[in-house]
């Protein structure tokens, strides 16, 4: 996929709607030209506003769509504005669940002028059940008590701290953001629900006795929708380690209406999942998403946790995960 990217929020009005453009914005912003919104638009990544075609006579070569919503498709009144960016001669990238090449109008326009569609959640390659053989190495993933609280970005976090310190460790991407910004990867829940498991276990393969995988979370035990990706990801990663992931003013699932669990209790829960593949399994860390908290909670917040806990406990990207990595490598 050829960068400079316009990143396309559509009209993106939800919390956590924007995170795959946020994540790329985030850890690949060097490749970031400009942001193209819609009418009624309220995600904002502080990129210059630009259409395709301002953005083409810039030098941006793709559009990603940078978005997410519940099922993964792409509204009609998008399809407008994805046929402008092909018109103006700029390849299109998106990790919905629906395919850009599945509908007509914008497969057409791509084939006409010459463009490329790139559905990035599509899989690859086949895989087979899991078979929970143990593996060599060592893993760590992150897990959380919902949706969009942190865990593509603890991760990121915690592999960018480890080889800081010389540690052999690798970031496994399982979404389409991840995979995006790590250029390899498994969208694991576009993956058929009995071989998620073995998409984990060819994600995170053998590997020296010191080597990390520091593999990306997704969704929650705890969300009615998405525990079962899940399930099979935790089971097929079998992790040494898990930190679980939290935004602390949260009350409702995202997406329904049903309350967040508490740590302790999103802990135990996938602890007793995890032991299945991997009965040493332990809780390293705690990982919250601050960004709603007032600046002068925070700490206070984060010392209740510890306190509560008995883990480390931080904002990875405010204060850097390192404490965190501590333990891990502590307990290792």
């Amino acid at each position: 996929m050829e960068s400079p990217y316009l990143l396309f929020l559509g009209d993106a009005n939800l919390v956590g709607m924007d995170k795959m453009g946020a994540g790329i914005r985030q850890w690949r912003g060097e490749l970031c030209l400009g942001q193209f919104r819609l009418p009624g638009c309220t995600a904002d990544l502080g990129l210059p506003e630009m259409t395709p075609a301002e953005a083409q006579a810039q030098g941006a070569r793709t559009m990603i769509v940078g978005v997410v919503n519940v099922g993964g498709v792409i509204p009609d009144n998008w399809i407008a504005s994805i046929i402008a960016a092909i018109e103006a001669g700029l390849d299109v990238a998106s990790g919905m669940h629906q395919r850009l090449a599945d509908i007509p109008a914008i497969a057409e326009a791509a084939a006409r002028h010459g463009r490329t569609i790139h559905d990035v959640r599509a899989p690859t390659r086949r895989f087979l059940p899991g078979t929970g053989v143990k593996r060599s190495g060592q893993r760590l993933l992150t897990v959380g008590t919902d949706c969009a609280v942190g865990k593509k970005y603890t991760a990121l976090a915690i592999e960018q701290e480890m080889r800081s310190r010389g540690i052999d460790a690798d970031f496994r991407a399982t979404g389409q953001t991840g995979l995006l910004i790590a250029g390899r990867g498994v969208v694991i829940d576009a993956v058929i629900a009995d071989f998620i498991s073995g998409a984990a276990e060819w994600l995170s393969p053998d590997a020296d006795p010191d080597h990390w995988d520091v593999i990306e979370g997704q969704g929650s035990l705890a969300h009615p929708a998405y525990a079962a990706v899940t399930l099979g990801l935790i089971h097929g990663s079998q992790p040494d380690a898990l930190v679980v992931c939290h935004e602390p003013t949260r009350e409702k699932l995202l997406g329904l209406d049903y309350p967040v669990p508490g740590i302790a209790e999103l802990t135990d829960m996938t602890l007793a999942a995890a032991r299945l593949t991997n009965p040493a399994v332990r809780v390293v860390g705690i990982s919250i998403n601050s960004s709603t908290l007032p600046a002068d909670r925070v700490e206070a917040v984060i010392a209740e946790i510890e306190a509560e806990t008995g883990l480390p406990c931080c904002d990875p990207l405010v204060h850097g995960p390192a404490k965190i990595v501590d333990r891990l490598l502590e307990q290792a």
